[in-house]
């Protein structure tokens, strides 16, 4: 199945929901027509009990998402009160990524920055093909990173790494970005998608139900206050679950599970 806009594209690949930016004549700069197309595409998922697994890719060898479509700028983002009408439109899209419920993988290939490398942030893994380069120039536009952003920058990268990214503006590469935590795996060119593929569907073959509960889990614990009933709620819903059963039934017959995700 195939969910198509002009700069967004959304196709489902049996247990594998697969987001691409499709604006490669700009290097996938991100408009705010996009942020409401993927805002789409994303529910479409999250609807979908199917999809266990999304991938978010940029069209093209260019870029993942080189950063905002700077074009938009002088229109709808002037100033901070046309920046903040602009950001409560585009949030729909961002809050569907932030919230989805199931393991999101971003795939990079080239350029990652700004804008580009928050959407990547915002994902649970980031796969890079080797070239690809990293950086969030926002110091020299004499702008500002939202604070999400600026919050999972710091959590996969840690104070002093943060402040360096950003005070810096510099642009690093894969290599950088996998050794201070930024990315998780890189790969040759030629072998990025199916490297990304075998692993996606190794996560569809494992229970549904128990990624679901680590990702609330994990989520939790990297607030300052974690809410520890939620914890053990969604711990507990794991272990009333019919596919705990199957799994243990499963095993002690020495045979695959099948999950129903309930």
């Amino acid at each position: 199945m195939k969910l198509s806009t002009d700069k967004m594209i959304g196709k489902k690949d049996g247990h594998i929901g697969w987001m691409t930016f499709n604006n490669p004549e700009r290097r996938n700069a991100m408009s705010l027509e996009m942020w409401e197309a993927a805002g789409e595409i994303m529910a479409n998922f999250k609807a979908d009990p199917d999809i266990r697994v999304v991938v978010m890719q940029g069209a093209g060898d260019k870029a993942f998402v080189s950063g905002a479509d700077i074009s938009q700028f002088e229109k709808m983002r002037a100033d901070a009160a046309m920046t903040e009408l602009y950001n409560q439109r585009a949030d729909a899209g961002r809050s569907a990524i932030r919230d989805f419920d199931r393991p999101i993988i971003a795939m990079i290939r080239g350029y990652c920055m700004g804008g580009g490398l928050g959407i990547a942030m915002s994902a649970d893994l980031r796969f890079a093909a080797e070239g690809s380069t990293f950086g969030i120039p926002a110091a020299r536009l004499s702008i500002a990173y939202t604070g999400e952003n600026i919050v999972n920058l710091y959590n996969l990268v840690g104070p002093s790494r943060a402040k360096d990214i950003l005070y810096s503006a510099r642009r690093f590469d894969e290599q950088e970005a996998l050794s201070i935590g930024l990315i998780n795996r890189v790969f040759s060119a030629d072998r990025l998608e199916d490297e990304t593929r075998a692993y996606c569907e190794t996560l569809a073959d494992n229970a549904p139900l128990s990624i679901r509960a680590h990702k609330v889990i994990l989520g939790e614990l990297s607030k300052k206050q974690p809410d520890m009933s939620k914890i053990d709620a969604v711990a507990k819903m794991c272990f009333d679950s019919a596919d705990y059963k199957e799994g243990r039934t499963a095993f002690m017959e020495k045979r695959k599970p099948v999950w129903q995700g309930a």
